[in-house]
């Protein structure tokens, strides 16, 4: 087996290439943190700051990336309130193509030796694979991953994707005196403030947004805002354009506490679709959190409808200290 290496550039374009060709043939089956403008999102903006808590193996046939793996080992994250957050165990993001769906074995077993070989052995692991993917699902238990009560639980953090046409987009009403902008229009130091104050405390920073802006297929007018009377960036999306499939993805969405159920993300999102559909795409897909207990995104977005397509089955192994 070859040594761990940290994730590259070029590493996430080949696995964004992936995602294209499973959301061409099995969208249901793309895992938590693989889709296209998934894997651009979090590589972007924490390559400079994780990356070397990361490690990756890429499985290829035929001079073809078929099956990756994407570990996320023990960190500490400082924030933008300046507290640290200790990050404990270790995390496993993945995707397997279909067609070689055995190579999930040798994704485990790649997972569980960077684990052992990074740390001191006793560390939790997690992973998320696709709830459509019984396979799969049977080779985690096989390895001792169990269902994750914590994460599944009303309150959980699993996450399910949604999905609809941009055949027939409402047109979207902002109330008075906010206004639509794009990153573009209001610059990198708006768009940074607007992630901050959606998300605080965050780990976001100029450093992350720059990384966000480089990499593939980011577009600064895909990239939409919403401007307060006051001049604050009140909400704000991304949208990444997957021109193979004609389909784009909100990630992330986010509004400041102080302007919360005021309407703007509801109109925010049309609009977003609009200037996705105008650039091309006809279908648009967006995540949120999928337990009972976390119904505001969910209730957003189904009430500008996105309906649910595929969700998480989260998985957890205890460590075994050496």
């Amino acid at each position: 087996m070859a040594e761990p290496e940290q994730i590259s550039a070029a590493d996430v374009r080949l696995m964004q290439e992936l995602a294209q060709r499973v959301t061409a043939v099995r969208p249901d089956l793309v895992n938590s943190d693989a889709s296209y403008g998934g894997l651009a999102w979090n590589w972007g903006r924490g390559h400079a700051s994780a990356g070397a808590s990361w490690r990756r193996r890429l499985w290829f046939s035929g001079g073809e990336l078929v099956a990756w793996g994407w570990a996320h080992l023990p960190r500490d994250v400082r924030l933008s309130d300046g507290s640290v957050r200790e990050v404990t165990g270790a995390y496993l993001a993945y995707q397997v193509h279909p067609d070689h769906a055995a190579l999930v074995d040798e994704v485990i077993d790649w997972f569980d030796a960077t684990v052992e070989n990074a740390t001191a052995g006793n560390v939790t692991r997690t992973v998320l694979p696709s709830a459509a993917d019984a396979f799969a699902l049977e080779r985690w238990a096989a390895h001792g991953y169990e269902p994750d009560a914590a994460a599944l639980g009303d309150r959980g953090s699993w996450t399910q994707l949604n999905e609809r046409t941009l055949d027939d987009v409402e047109r979207p009403a902002l109330p008075d005196g906010f206004r639509f902008r794009t990153a573009d229009e209001a610059g990198p130091e708006a768009a940074v403030r607007a992630h901050l104050d959606a998300w605080a405390p965050s780990p976001y920073t100029a450093e992350s947004y720059l990384g966000v802006r480089q990499t593939p297929p980011y577009r600064g007018d895909l990239h939409v805002l919403v401007e307060a009377p006051d001049g604050t960036m009140a909400s704000s999306t991304i949208m990444w354009l997957d021109e193979a499939n004609a389909t784009a993805e909100f990630e992330p969405v986010g509004t400041h506490p102080d302007y919360r159920r005021r309407g703007l993300a509801r109109a925010m999102l049309p609009h977003g679709m609009r200037l996705a559909r105008d650039a091309g795409a006809r279908h648009m897909t967006v995540a949120c959190l999928g337990a009972p207990g976390h119904p505001e995104a969910r209730e957003l977005y189904y009430g500008v409808g996105f309906r649910k397509l595929a969700w998480d089955a989260p998985r957890v192994k205890a460590g075994t200290a050496r």
